[in-house]
């Protein structure tokens, strides 16, 4: 048993040696191979691209840098160009990584040399550091420190400051040849390190550009190119939506700054400062172009070739067609002319009015006009349509009829008693058309209520809320929670909210939510809750009032209005392309009870087209559609003056309708003419020989 034991063990050991030489062989074998990769890699290095790598040696390095690019354009629903790019010869320079003052001041000196540049706007502090740039003004400025200025201890930056406070007035005296080196030092100094940047961009001559080219290798950095400018071949029409954007110099917006650094924007980079140019930036923003840039070992720059020339930004169409815009323009600037030649307008500070498909949201037509009362100039304001406001009167009424249905108040065809009611301490409110001198007990039922326009009936819809019944000599109960009721149900139709329209700066309108002070109840304020109901008490835009409308028009889905159709790429010409992205509706919300729509939709209906003498659209009659619509008259005052706010809100009737729009006309002498009604069927009319 030993003797099989032993040589079991005896085979395993010699096992175990026989393992030692393979695996040390295996290891040799490794690094020969390592070895040879070495040596193969090293011929290749010497050998093969012997060339390339001396090159890259001697150069230094090769850095990418991007240039601008131009912007999308920007076409109107038929595809007619509203904003376009004017190309103009440039020439820039592009700053090394290692350039001191001494070399820029050099730089500026022969560039000032060989082209016309305007001098800047430069600031004092612009001008010293010139001055400083000149070494032997440097060496004079460190002269006339005091002793104890030498003696203190302070860094390289502190003591520059000493030397710029060490510059005199007339020694920054400059004349306009030295403006404008100083100029040129000063947008040189003030750029990136490799960023290009414009040493002239406007009025550049071919003779510049020849004189350029003929100096590049002398003034390493200095090249031509081309800038861009926006241009508006239509003139001024919808010029405020459209937007600016900032130029080369402005750059990013310094309260935008972090935002776009976060993107890779540049801090020279052109960004869209207003409106369509700044809320569409992402698509409108081109595709910078990419140069190399050599450098040698010292980090000064030996060459640049563009390696790419960049991409045209993405286009944008809008949804409104300027002949019909132009047109709604027209109507609206003869009525308002007309108002004012008839004395009618004194006081009033423009004309606004909103045209938009219920059904998709897309703004057909926004037409502002404002008036300077002290001058009488009348200007363009089409952004009044979304950041303006005005009390609206009675227009509003359909949206107080869903309240007391979505409150319910009312259940069907609830009759309440039109008459004036008489509160405490003397407070009348009646109806217009049923005023206390020849006042009279009217029944009315809500389709009614809104043919005729009775305030009475909207008041009596919220004094139902309050729980209490209408008789002589009421005290309105402390019912401010009612606020927030009514306006959930008008912010539901667009009214007192965002409309959601793709331009930034957008108001909601002024709703006063403070009713207590000091001592309680603000007096009268309850008495503005009625108010409220007819609309004679919170403000809206004309965007909101056109948004509401529609909500009406579409059957209770509010529809976001929008001014941009799509986003288009360029064709081969860099014009409009194919369509890239077609922006579908965006419903906000739906109304709540739409099932009553109806009883608003023959109210309205009924305004223009019904049987009663007392309703107020009749003017609409005989226009090139069937419409339905609501007038408003709210009362109001500039200072002493008693004025009116006239508008009105109207869609075409139909199962889809097409358009609807909204008039508003601020602060008038009073509304005998019906000029929100003529307003009104003239756009109509001008829509329907637009699409016919």
């Amino acid at each position: 048993m030993k003797n099989l034991l032993k040589k079991i063990n005896d085979s395993e050991s010699t096992v175990k040696k026989s393992h030692i030489p393979f695996r040390l062989n295996f290891l040799f074998f490794i690094v020969f191979a390592l070895f040879v990769a070495l040596i193969i890699q090293l011929a290749y290095l010497q050998i093969v691209n012997k060339d390339f790598f001396e090159a890259r040696i001697q150069s230094g390095q090769i850095n990418i840098v991007e240039g601008q690019a131009p912007r999308g354009m920007i076409y109107d629903a038929k595809g007619t160009v509203l904003v376009s790019n004017k190309a103009n010869q440039a020439i820039l320079y592009t700053k090394s990584k290692t350039a001191t003052s001494s070399e820029i001041l050099d730089v500026s000196h022969k560039i000032a040399g060989i082209i016309s540049v305007q001098p800047d706007k430069l600031t004092e502090r612009d001008k010293k550091d010139f001055w400083l740039a000149d070494e032997a003004n440097l060496e004079e400025a460190k002269s006339r420190l005091t002793a104890e200025e030498k003696a203190k201890k302070m860094s390289t930056s502190e003591e520059y400051i000493v030397y710029v406070s060490k510059v005199t007035d007339d020694e920054i005296n400059f004349d306009p040849s030295t403006l404008a080196v100083a100029s040129i030092f000063t947008r040189i100094n003030g750029a990136y390190a490799l960023q290009p940047i414009f040493i002239k961009n406007e009025e550049v001559t071919k003779e510049e550009i020849a004189v350029v080219g003929e100096h590049m290798a002398d003034i390493p950095g200095l090249s031509t190119g081309f800038d861009w400018e926006r241009e508006y071949p239509q003139g001024d029409s919808l010029r405020s939506i459209l937007g600016t954007v900032t130029s080369a110099k402005q750059g990013i917006p310094e309260e935008s700054l972090e935002t776009y650094l976060s993107k890779g924007y540049a801090m020279n980079d052109r960004v869209g400062r207003s409106y369509l140019e700044q809320q569409y930036e992402s698509v409108l923003r081109g595709t910078k172009s990419r140069s190399t840039v050599s450098l040698n070992k010292k980090n000064e720059i030996e060459s640049q070739e563009q390696v790419y020339e960049g991409e045209k930004g993405k286009n944008l169409m809008l949804t409104i067609d300027l002949d019909f815009q132009k047109q709604v323009e027209e109507i609206v600037k003869s009525s308002y002319q007309g108002l004012i030649s008839g004395g009618k307008a004194e006081h009033s500070e423009g004309a606004y009015a909103v045209a938009m498909n219920p059904q998709t949201g897309e703004v057909l037509a926004m037409v502002g006009l404002e008036r300077d009362s002290e001058t009488g100039e009348i200007r363009d304001d089409v952004l009044g349509t979304i950041n303006k406001a005005f009390v609206p009167g009675s227009s509003i009424k359909g949206a107080t009829v869903m309240a007391g249905y979505e409150n319910d108040i009312l259940q069907n065809n609830d009759v309440f008693v039109d008459e004036p009611l008489y509160f405490q301490g003397g407070t009348i409110k009646s109806s217009l058309f049923n005023a206390p001198a020849y006042a009279r007990a009217v029944s009315l039922n809500p389709v009614d209520a809104l043919t005729v326009s009775s305030n009475v009936y909207m008041m009596k819809i919220v004094l139902s809320m309050m729980g209490v019944e209408y008789r002589q000599n009421l005290v309105l109960p402390d019912r401010t929670d009612l606020f927030e009721t009514m306006r959930k149900t008008y912010r539901d139709y667009g009214l007192g909210t965002k409309t959601g329209i793709d331009l930034p700066g957008e108001a909601t309108g002024y709703s006063p939510t403070t009713h207590y002070d000091e001592n309680g109840l603000i007096p009268g304020r309850m008495g503005h809750l009625l108010d409220l109901s007819f609309g004679n008490f919170d403000t809206y835009t004309p965007m909101q009032m056109a948004q509401y409308v529609s909500t009406i028009a579409n059957g209770g889905n509010r529809v976001a209005p929008r001014v941009v159709k799509g986003i288009y790429d360029n064709d081969n010409s860099g014009g409009l392309g194919n369509v890239e992205e077609l922006f579908a509706p965006t419903i906000l919300n739906e109304v709540a009870e739409k099932n009553y729509l109806g009883v608003v939709q023959d109210g309205f209906y009924n305004v223009v087209n019904g049987t009663d003498i007392r309703r107020t659209g009749a003017g609409l009659q005989g226009a090139a559609y069937t419409i339905s619509a609501k007038t408003g008259t709210a009362e109001t005052a500039v200072g002493d003056v008693e004025l009116i706010n006239s508008t009105m809100v109207a869609y075409n009737t139909d199962d889809h309708p097409e358009i609807a729009v909204a008039v508003m006309l601020p602060h008038l002498k009073d509304d005998n003419g019906g000029y929100n009604v003529a307003i009104t069927k003239e756009i109509f009319n001008a829509y329907y020989n637009y699409t016919h």
